[in-house]
Formats: C-alpha cells, structure tokens, sequence
C-alpha cells in the first residue's frame, strides 16, 4: 500500500471511530509509534466540509521495519490467569445487553455472558455525539462510572478484538500504558466451554 518507514501514518474509518483504533492498534503491535487516528473519522471530515475525492493513490513499493510488540497483547491463558489472581481490571467493549448475557452472541457457537470479574464499558459511552472522543475529564468519568480500577493493569477485550481497542486509545489518551488488548476476545473465550463465564451486570472476582 506504499505505508513504510518515515511515514506518520494516520487512520479513519467511515463510522467515525469504529475499527480505526483496531487498525492504530494493529501498527503499534507492529512497532510503528508514528500512528494516529483520526478523530471523528470521515463523517466528521464531511460535517467540516473537508474536500474529497473518488481517485485512488497509485501504490508504490515502500519498506516497512516491523518490530513486533508481543507485549501488547495477552491470550486466553494469561486473562484466566488475572482473572484467577485478580491482578488486572479486566473491561469489556460490548453493549451491556451482550456482557450480561441477555441477546445471543452474533457469532454462531459461542456461549452468552462475559469473563469473570470483568467490567463493562460500552465503547460508545467513550465518544461525543459527533463521534469524536471525550477529553480526558470524559474518559476517567466513563472508566470510573464502569467501576474500573485505573490503578491496576487494565486488559480491554469485547466481542473480537476491534471496540476493544478504542478502549485501548482512551487509555493512551488519558496517559495510562499498563495495558494489553486480549485479542482473541470473547469469539475465542466464548467458545471453549472449559473457560468459566458470567452473566448478569458485571460483579467483583471472589478469586481474585
């Protein structure tokens, strides 16, 4: 696609903030620093009156140092194992309907409900009318009202690894780095009947 080294590489997608923060998330674990997502996406660039086009930029060669970041992402294993220790705030990225387990997941096979000892914050509740995101003020207000403890590690997750990372740039914007995104999220933890669930409104892990 032409993206290489030296570029400052900046990401939108069409629904204002959706899976732009997934792709930021995706170069960062690539080990690229120079990564930043457009806030408000094209609607907000169209709202502006910003001008478009219908041309494609032609693609030439370019190379791309990858780096790879292993410590941005965590697995099943190591989310049961903070799930057991209780050493993380664990956040889900669903609607809240979906982490208490009151609609079917989307996904075929896959149990309803979420991790245990996990919290609830819906992406959306993270973002403006206009799609852009709160100010920092805003973003500890969400995290606080979801019952985050912002003084542990945090491990976002949701439905397939996408919303889980616009958690992942609120928290970066607000100045918190101790955190992972669990990338096979709830499609992956859903799935295998040996990993333990809860439904309900999100509740504290005895365990832990």
């Amino acid at each position: 696609m032409g993206v290489g080294d030296g570029h400052r590489i900046v990401i939108y997608d069409g629904a204002g903030l959706f899976s732009a923060a997934r792709v930021r998330w995706l170069f960062r674990l690539m080990g690229k620093e120079e990564v930043a997502v457009l806030d408000g996406g094209l609607p907000k660039w169209r709202a502006e009156g910003r001008p478009l086009t219908a041309e494609a930029t032609p693609l030439r060669d370019r190379h791309l140092t990858v780096t790879p970041r292993r410590d941005m992402a965590v697995d099943a294993t190591e989310v049961a194992r903070a799930v057991k220790l209780g050493t993380h705030a664990i956040v889900d990225a669903r609607a809240s309907v979906r982490f208490e387990g009151g609609a079917p997941e989307p996904r075929a096979g896959l149990r309803s409900g979420h991790v245990p000892g996990s919290r609830n914050l819906f992406f959306r509740d993270l973002l403006r009318p206009d799609g852009t995101m709160r100010d920092e003020a805003g973003i500890r207000a969400a995290f606080a009202g979801a019952g985050v403890d912002l003084d542990r590690p945090v491990i976002t997750t949701c439905g397939s690894g996408v919303t889980a990372a616009v958690l992942s740039l609120a928290l970066e914007r607000i100045g918190k780095t101790d955190h992972q995104l669990y990338d096979g999220s709830w499609s992956e933890w859903g799935m295998f009947p040996d990993l333990p669930v809860e439904t309900g409104p999100a509740k504290d892990n005895l365990e832990g």
